[in-house]
């Protein structure tokens, strides 16, 4: 895996947060001026929301983090102390919030967890393992949302949706089905079988990536052979508990504009959250800027009609926003105490 320090650090650059927040602003502001019946009213309509669920949503987004901060020091064995852990998922959340989606923060994430003495092959085995964890709640939750509630998951106003989401669901479900074989069965079968279609001489310069990355699977695979149920049950547990948190923050948000919501209501807006959630994945804007925000109005305009800007930029400062800020704060402070360690 490329670690390189410098080009990694490039990524965790405090001033990637301009781009990411000057693209959804951006989309924001074409909106206002898109709209020809737009007036300040239509904005200013955020402040009539119930304070109350706005309230629980903030604790919700801190629940969240909670169970990733949980997960991360149960899924390294407690080997990262409860601050290296806090560190860890707010400097992983920013990477995430200032990288696209499509293109993931692996290898930042490797870093981390390796400047917080986590060595090479654990960090791997950490990052693949939560890729395969998160991952799997979409591949089986997804095709229970459209199951349960039908092809009206989908906006009808937007044609392309359904397939941006079969695929973005489809290379998530490859991808994890492949890694979930080569790390839980035949980790030497996954690396022969890289080299041997880097073999191929179009393939041929990718050979020695695919060497290392077969040589990290194997390490990973080793690595949590022989775990015991309670901590494979903490960490899916943990996982469970942090998307959920993740997604019924915008229950509380909807349920702020629109108090009439009723318990098959609050499930829809569940299941829609889950399925704009896949379609951002193959986003290329960094964060989902843009692309998130787009989706949003079309998937949930039903449920807040002269609302749903308002929320929309509600949505985005509660659940995005925070780790463009939190990251570019904790971001210094991690450096120096990562890089400058005091002697004796």
């Amino acid at each position: 895996m490329n670690l390189n320090t410098q080009k990694i650090l490039r990524t965790l650059n405090p001033n990637k947060v301009w781009l990411p927040a000057a693209i959804s602003l951006g989309f924001v502001a074409y909106m206002i001026l898109s709209d020809e019946d737009f007036t300040p009213q239509k904005l200013n309509l955020i402040f009539e929301a119930s304070y109350l669920p706005i309230v629980l949503a903030f604790f919700v987004l801190l629940l969240k983090e909670l169970a990733y901060i949980y997960r991360i020091r149960v899924l390294t064995n407690k080997d990262l102390s409860w601050t290296s852990s806090v560190y860890v998922i707010m400097l992983w959340e920013f990477a995430s919030a200032v990288t696209p989606s499509v293109v993931g923060g692996t290898a930042v994430a490797v870093f981390i967890l390796l400047k917080e003495k986590i060595n090479l092959g654990k960090s791997v085995a950490y990052v693949t393992l939560t890729a395969i964890l998160d991952n799997l709640f979409f591949v089986v939750t997804a095709p229970l949302v459209v199951l349960f509630i039908g092809l009206d998951i989908f906006p009808e106003s937007v044609g392309t949706v359904r397939g941006i989401f079969i695929s973005s669901y489809s290379l998530i479900a490859l991808y994890t089905s492949i890694m979930a074989l080569a790390l839980f069965w035949k980790p030497r079968l996954f690396k022969w079988l890289l080299i041997r279609i880097t073999s191929i001489r179009f393939l041929r310069r990718w050979r020695y990536s695919a060497y290392q990355h077969g040589n990290e699977v194997m390490w990973a695979s080793s690595l949590i052979k022989g775990k015991k149920k309670r901590y494979w049950g903490q960490i899916i547990l943990a996982t469970i508990a942090a998307w959920v948190c993740r997604y019924v923050i915008l229950n509380f948000l909807v349920a702020a504009y629109n108090g009439d919501l009723s318990l098959p209501d609050h499930l829809i807006i569940l299941g829609k959250h889950l399925i704009l959630w896949i379609v951002m994945l193959l986003s290329p804007t960094p964060g989902s800027s843009g692309t998130a925000e787009h989706f949003f109005m079309q998937f949930f305009a039903e449920y807040l009609n002269d609302f749903t800007l308002g929320t929309t930029l509600l949505w985005r400062l509660i659940t995005y926003y925070p780790y463009l800020i939190i990251g570019a704060l904790v971001l210094p402070t991690w450096i120096k105490r990562v890089f400058y360690v005091k002697k004796g």
